[in-house]
């Protein structure tokens, strides 16, 4: 059984979710842009729901919806929305991504995504894990394109996403119309590799932010700069 993860504000339960609680989820959901103050938040397959929850934490958003396909995710998302403090604002849909584009009118002032994203070749015999990982579950250019048509005109998209697929995400959100005005490179240490892409699209093309972010000096000796973007939430920051 995988225990409760308890953050400063909120507990997720992730006992059915093949995705667990992992950095990506609460990095997008801390350094995510929200300047804009939007009104209206979409979270793109939320899994636990950690997002859309730390965006409500964050924010005073009135409407924060979410959007996950896999039943037991959904359930669980739905159980974590109703215990939190912000229950009134948060709603989970059970739909894919194309059900939902086609039957929602509304536009959202910032989505957010941490999309599938293991798209190299193997699998494992876990499907709903395999669901959750793969590439082929939300493809890039599905993602894209979605996004584009559910974003409101002055609204922000927000993703994470393996660094060595920013060049060709960058590339899919310019055929959309989408530009990014803010990248946030991550690394685990000083000495590894970049790992991951933090970006955040809008319509208009701005002067780009580019910034990196590393998570710690040594195993568990955390950085200034992470403990300072994560530290409203981590119980122990």
């Amino acid at each position: 059984m995988s225990k409760p993860f308890k953050f400063k504000q909120f507990t997720i339960h992730q006992d059915r979710c093949a995705m667990k609680i992992g950095t990506d989820g609460v990095l997008l959901g801390a350094w995510t842009p929200l300047e804009n103050k939007p009104y209206s938040i979409l979270d793109i397959g939320a899994g636990t729901g950690v997002i859309a929850l730390i965006l409500a934490q964050r924010s005073t958003a009135e409407i924060i919806d979410a959007i996950e396909i896999d039943d037991n995710a959904y359930e669980q998302c739905v159980e974590n929305f109703e215990a939190a403090p912000w229950n009134d604002r948060l709603f989970c849909y059970h739909a894919s991504l194309e059900e939902f584009v086609n039957e929602i009118e509304d536009k959202y002032d910032l989505i957010v995504s941490n999309p599938p994203f293991y798209s190299e070749d193997y699998k494992t015999d876990n499907n709903q894990r395999d669901m959750a990982r793969f590439v082929d579950a939300l493809p890039f250019n599905h993602l894209i394109k979605s996004a584009s048509k559910l974003l409101s005109e002055s609204g922000v998209f927000s993703v994470i996403i393996p660094f060595k697929e920013e060049e060709k995400f960058l590339t899919l959100a310019k055929n959309y119309g989408l530009f990014p005005h803010r990248i946030l490179h991550v690394k685990g240490q000083p000495n590894s590799i970049t790992k991951r892409s933090l970006i955040a699209f809008s319509f208009r093309e701005s002067d780009l932010k580019k910034e990196e972010l590393i998570i710690e000096i040594s195993r568990h000796d955390y950085t200034e700069d992470y403990i300072a973007l994560t530290k409203d939430f981590y119980l122990k920051m």
